[in-house]
C-alpha cells in the first residue's frame, strides 16, 4: 500500500470518529427534571451539594438533561422530600434517609446510627462491603433507588442551655434531634424532637427546646446556634458519619437509557467526595470562630458516652426483635464495623492521635 493511500484512508477514519460521539450525544432525550431538597438554601455545602450535582449531569450530557433543584417549600416541605420522590411529585430528592424513620428504622441505618462507622467505613460499607445493595433492596419498597450524595463527616454533638456533666442532667431535655439517635437519648430521659434545618433556631431561641445538634462548626456558625446556647459539645457519637442520598423515583429511573443512568450515579459519587472535602476545610476555620465568640467546648463525659452505647445496643435488640430488614441491616454494618475499627486500631487511630499530640506539644 502506498504512504498517501494510507494517509487518506486515516484521514477518513478520524473523520467517521468525529461525527460518531455527537450523534450517539443527539440520539439521548432532553429531559427536564425536578429535584427537592431537605436542607436550605444559607447551607452552602448541603443545600450546594445539590447545585453541584445538577451542575455536573448538565456538563456531561452537553446540555440535553437538565435537573432543577427547589428549597425546602418551595414545592414540598423539607421532610417530605423522599414522599414527593416516591409518589412522582418529583423525579429526584435529596435527603437523609433517617428523616423517615417513622416509616420504618432500617432508613437510619444508611444514613447514621449511634455508634456506626465513620466516613470512610462509611464510604467503603456502602461501595464496596454490600451497603448499597442492601439499601436499594430495602428503598424500592418504597419505590426509590438511592445512590450516596454527600457525607458530612463526623458531626458535633449539638448546642445546649446547660451543661451536661451526668447522665441525670439527661432527664427532661428537650433537645432537637433526628434518626434513631432520639430513640436512643429517649431511654436516659431527653424528649427528642424533629425539626428541619430552618425550624431549629426559633425553636432554640424561643426555648421551645433546649438543646439542638445539627451538623457541625461551618453550619452550625451559619445557623446561628451560638448566639442562642452556649455549651458546645462533641463527638456527636449519633453520627460517625453521615451519608445524604440521591433519591430518584425508581419507575423513573427504569425508564433512563443506560447513558443516563451512568451518568447520575458517577455525578452523585463525586458529589459526595465534594461535600466531604469541602466541610473538611470548612470546620477547623468555622470552630475557631465559634470559640473566639464565645462558644464553650465540652467534651461528652465518659458516664454519658457508656449509659449511650448501652441504651443503643439495647434499642438494636428491641428493633431487630421486630424487623426483619432492621435486623439484616444493623447486623451486616456492626460485622463490617468490626472489621474496620480493628483496622483503624492498628493504623489510622495511632497515627492520627500522635499527630494530634504533636500539634498540642508544639504550640
Amino acid at each position: 500500500m502506498k504512504r498517501r493511500d494510507l494517509l487518506k484512508m486515516t484521514a477518513a477514519g478520524v473523520a467517521t470518529a468525529g461525527v460518531a460521539s455527537p450523534a450517539i450525544a443527539q440520539s439521548l432525550p432532553e429531559l427536564r427534571w425536578r429535584l427537592t431538597t431537605s436542607f436550605p438554601k444559607s447551607l452552602d455545602t448541603l443545600y450546594g451539594a445539590a447545585d453541584y450535582f445538577s451542575r455536573q449531569v448538565v456538563e456531561m450530557t452537553e446540555g440535553r438533561f437538565h435537573i432543577q433543584v427547589f428549597a425546602p417549600g418551595e414545592l414540598v416541605p423539607g421532610l417530605q422530600a423522599l414522599d414527593a420522590t416516591s409518589n412522582n411529585t418529583v423525579e429526584m430528592s435529596h435527603s437523609a434517609a433517617y428523616y423517615y424513620v417513622g416509616k420504618d428504622p432500617t432508613f437510619a441505618i444508611y444514613t447514621a446510627v449511634p455508634f456506626g462507622l465513620n466516613t470512610r467505613q462509611q464510604n467503603s460499607w456502602l461501595y464496596h462491603g454490600g451497603g448499597n445493595e442492601l439499601a436499594n433492596e430495602f428503598f424500592a419498597k418504597f419505590g426509590v433507588i438511592a445512590h450516596p450524595c454527600g457525607n458530612t463527616g463526623t458531626q458535633m454533638g449539638g448546642w445546649f442551655r446547660r451543661e451536661i456533666k451526668t447522665v441525670e442532667d439527661l432527664s427532661g431535655l428537650k433537645m432537637r434531634i433526628g434518626g434513631l439517635a432520639g430513640q436512643v437519648l429517649a431511654k436516659l430521659g431527653v424528649v427528642p424532637q424533629q425539626l428541619a434545618g430552618g425550624d431549629v433556631y426559633p425553636a432554640l431561641e424561643k426555648g421551645t427546646i433546649d438543646a439542638a445538634e445539627w451538623v457541625g462548626p461551618h453550619d452550625d456558625e451559619k445557623l446561628g446556634f451560638n448566639r442562642v446556647a452556649k455549651y458546645y459539645y462533641y463527638p456527636g457519637f449519633w453520627e460517625g458519619s453521615s451519608t445524604i442520598h440521591l433519591f430518584t423515583n425508581l419507575e423513573k429511573w427504569n425508564s433512563l437509557p443506560k447513558t443516563y443512568q451512568a451518568i447520575l450515579a458517577n455525578a452523585a459519587a463525586n458529589t459526595n467526595s465534594w461535600m466531604s472535602a469541602r466541610y473538611d476545610l470548612q470546620n477547623p476555620l468555622a470552630i475557631k470562630r465559634l470559640v473566639a465568640q464565645g462558644a464553650q467546648l465540652k467534651p461528652f463525659s465518659t458516664e454519658v458516652l457508656d449509659a449511650c452505647f448501652k441504651a443503643t445496643n439495647e434499642l438494636w435488640n428491641e428493633l431487630s426483635a421486630s424487623n426483619s430488614d432492621f435486623k439484616k441491616t444493623i447486623e451486616a454494618m456492626q460485622a463490617y464495623r468490626s472489621d474496620q475499627n480493628l483496622w483503624w486500631q492498628v493504623a489510622e487511630y495511632t497515627f492520627d492521635s500522635f499527630m494530634v499530640r504533636s500539634r498540642l506539644r508544639s504550640r
